[in-house]
């Protein structure tokens, strides 16, 4: 039995099961479960991992048992259309690794285009700014800008156990965020430079309809925008401009076909300057306003 074997016989259950990309998942949860990098199973993929000749066992084999353990869950769980993120613990967003669970959303590439906006619309003129993160599951949005431009943010969320996620986060990538637990600006008193949120957007009627690994496994709270998917977008708008100092400017993630009505929602509430903003595929993702 060679760690190629293992590869195909995971890549064949997850492509039996329906899942995407199963030669990739198949691999990633290979090289977790046996604590090892690309470039091992590129050098040991056709060593028996029994080792039945002297001198002939990886050294990286600590535990076989525990590791063939490891990955047979592993196959399981993403057969089930667990998401691999999940499974992992792990998910990449802005070059660095957030931890991820059940109560939070994964950090998607898409997201990175709001975080890559805010850091050219202020062209380095970041360092000191406030910076409020409403909705912040892993915190992936605000640590990033922490990291990446020096702002003083504060993550925001209603769920306790999202915010957990968020701590355990901020304490390695970014321990000067501060963290509060409120419905949107419920228990947040002070003013801000900038308010990001990729907040939930999703139309009721559409949740069932999405892949299994948002639908059956990615906190609803976390997903659902109401009857229209709007009902976040309101409530911001409404509110954010009490929560933002003079020149103050909101940046939201929005669904590829909500840049017309979140617009007109932010102007109705006196934002100015609103701009929507596309993602690489092309599809509306991010709407930007400043305080009117």
């Amino acid at each position: 039995m060679t760690l190629r074997d293992l590869a195909r016989m995971g890549e064949q259950n997850l492509t039996a099961a329906g899942v995407p990309d199963a030669k990739h998942d198949a691999m990633a949860l290979l090289l977790e479960s046996f604590g090892i990098t690309k470039s091992d199973y590129v050098l040991h993929g056709e060593t028996d991992l029994i080792g039945t000749a002297p001198g002939t066992k990886p050294s990286f084999v600590k535990d076989l048992a525990a590791s063939l353990e490891k990955y047979r869950e592993g196959i399981r769980r993403r057969s089930e259309r667990e998401p691999l993120q999940q499974i992992l613990g792990t998910a990449p967003f802005m070059g660095f690794e957030f931890s991820v669970d059940e109560n939070v959303l994964v950090p998607r590439g898409d997201t990175e285009v709001l975080v890559e906006t805010v850091i050219g619309d202020l062209q380095g003129q970041t360092p000191g700014l406030t910076c409020l993160d409403l909705c912040t599951g892993s915190g992936c949005i605000g640590i990033s800008l922490a990291k990446l431009a020096g702002m003083e943010v504060t993550l925001s969320d209603i769920s306790e156990a999202a915010l957990a996620v968020a701590y355990k986060n901020a304490s390695v990538l970014a321990p000067q965020c501060s963290l509060v637990q409120s419905d949107l600006f419920e228990n947040i008193p002070q003013r801000f430079d900038l308010i990001v949120s990729n907040p939930p957007y999703i139309r009721d009627d559409v949740i069932e309809t999405l892949d299994p690994e948002v639908r059956a496994y990615e906190p609803r709270t976390a997903l659902s925008g109401g009857a229209d998917g709007l009902s976040f977008y309101r409530r911001i708008a409404a509110d954010a401009p009490a929560h933002l100092r003079e020149n103050g400017r909101l940046y939201l993630e929005i669904g590829f076909d909500q840049g017309k009505d979140v617009s007109r929602i932010l102007t109705e509430n006196g934002f100015t300057d609103v701009k929507v903003h596309k993602d690489y595929c092309g599809n509306d993702r991010v709407v930007s306003a400043a305080k009117g």
